[in-house]
């Protein structure tokens, strides 16, 4: 690894070396796991490197290439797997100048790949009257590249599935790390190459999504005293097909009251709560289909006072992985699990899981279209007492039939299905002939026979030499 040769290489490109800058810049939140936080705390790249265009993007890969530089791509940090942490050191290839909105036409948004989602939703498309189909919790500081290649849904998912599914992303264009870096307009089939690939076979620099209408939404909370008929009261919605949602997330005691300091004023004692996004032609609907349930409503952001409101976050910034980010705020102890409910029992397996870990997990659900049908996924928060146990709650939900998403895990196959992407795998052979896009984090790539079955932290030959 040539430092100073990559540096001269790079004249008039901005570059920082200053370690505390550049180990700040080598961090996402990965902390949300005490394992990765454990394993990867002290890792730090030796450069950042902010190209302002494509052609700077070019110059930067074909010059790590040259130089045997690793590079990991980075948007705004918000990812929770040390997606965007440089195992190996090397160049962080901070993609935040490329940050234009490109173009905005009917149905479609193209920007470039560290274009903010609020300035692309809240602002610049709002105008036109439409809307992102989907955005993560951090919607307010998440690049639209790094949700591509992080990301895997979020509020929206209700009705619109997960990013991978066929046409929530219409185009993406793609630099290779070549001696002649490459470039690539990949539409269709061809989008899976690189979707939720972390930029490990190709550095995302521009992205086109698919817009729908904008609606006024209205932030709702419903409280239940039993945890079970607030999630089937989000299960029922979700199938409700004349109520447009955004969002439907049930909470259990005692995490609002704990940790949703701004809202607790609105939740009893005991009480369970779900979180919603209701479309505001919907709410004399949703108002009927509330009245039908065991619930109470507890707040409206239609037809609450000034004063009721005041000070309020949006309900999305209470779900997804932001449930997460408060409860840590508070207790340091805490964290997650990513866990899928299959269709179509997830409700009993939602209730077997509650039954066989009582309070030691907090259960948090996100209501989802998954291939076609609704179901859930669960955050569950977790007391967090020691590794071990960790691993072993997740071998039991694996074993009850609750497909595991590995968030302390940095790889990934252990962060999603467990198997070899044989897709992103082949591109990496022709992208990245060298290995030299963000190291270690396709075990594939690394270790062809590893067995995904051992339940075992994957460490890269980087990591085993430092650790």
């Amino acid at each position: 690894m040539d430092l100073a040769g990559l540096v001269k290489d790079l004249e008039g490109i901005d570059i920082v070396d200053d370690a505390n800058v550049v180990r700040r810049k080598s961090r996402d939140c990965y902390y949300y796991s005490p394992i990765l936080k454990d394993e990867l705390d002290g890792v730090t790249g030796d450069l950042v490197v902010t190209p302002r265009d494509e052609a700077e993007v070019v110059r930067v890969l074909a010059a790590c290439y040259r130089h045997q530089v690793p590079v990991t791509s980075r948007g705004a940090g918000t990812g929770n797997y040390g997606q965007a942490m440089p195992l190996s050191g090397g160049v962080i290839l901070n993609l935040a100048a490329m940050n234009k909105i490109t173009s905005i036409g009917p149905g479609r948004v193209t920007a470039q790949a560290g274009a903010v989602l609020a300035d692309i939703d809240g602002k610049a498309i709002a105008e036109t009257g439409q809307e992102l189909r989907m955005y993560p919790s951090t919607w307010n500081a998440a690049t639209i590249g790094g949700f591509v290649a992080g990301g895997s849904g979020g509020i929206g998912s209700i009705q619109w599935g997960g990013l991978r599914d066929l046409g929530n992303v219409l185009r993406l264009r793609v630099v290779t790390m070549e001696a002649e870096p490459q470039i690539h307009d990949f539409v269709g089939e061809d989008l899976q190459k690189v979707m939720h690939a972390y930029g490990t076979n190709g550095i995302i620099t521009e992205v086109e999504m698919p817009l729908t209408a904008a609606y006024d939404w209205v932030d709702v909370l419903v409280g239940f005293d039993d945890f079970m008929d607030a999630a089937a009261f989000g299960n029922d919605l979700g199938n409700e097909d004349g109520i447009l949602t955004k969002l439907i997330t049930p909470i259990a005691a005692p995490i609002g009251q704990t940790y949703f300091k701004r809202h607790a004023k609105f939740l009893h004692e005991g009480q369970h709560v779900v979180v919603l996004m209701i479309a505001a032609h919907a709410m004399d609907a949703f108002d009927v289909f509330a009245r039908r349930s065991k619930g109470e409503i507890l707040y409206r952001s239609d037809t609450a006072t000034e004063e009721e409101s005041k000070g309020l976050p949006s309900a999305h910034l209470l779900s997804w992985n932001h449930t997460t980010m408060r409860a840590m705020n508070i207790d340091p102890a805490i964290t997650y699990l990513q866990v899928l409910y299959p269709f179509p029992n997830q409700l009993d397996r939602v209730k077997a899981m509650m039954d066989m870990f009582g309070d030691e997990l907090m259960t948090h659900l996100e209501f989802v279209r998954f291939n076609g049908n609704i179901t859930c996924f669960g955050l569950p928060l977790v007391r967090f007492t020691t590794k071990e146990r960790l691993e072993e709650i997740m071998v039991l939900h694996e074993a009850n039939g609750c497909p595991i998403f590995n968030p302390h895990r940095y790889t990934l196959e252990e962060g999603g299905m467990k198997q070899t992407d044989e897709v992103q795998l082949a591109f990496k052979r022709q992208a990245d002939p060298k290995g030299l896009l963000n190291p270690g984090k396709m075990i594939a790539w690394d270790d062809p026979d590893y067995d995904y079955q051992t339940g075992k932290l994957y460490l890269f030959p980087g990591l085993q030499q430092a650790s």
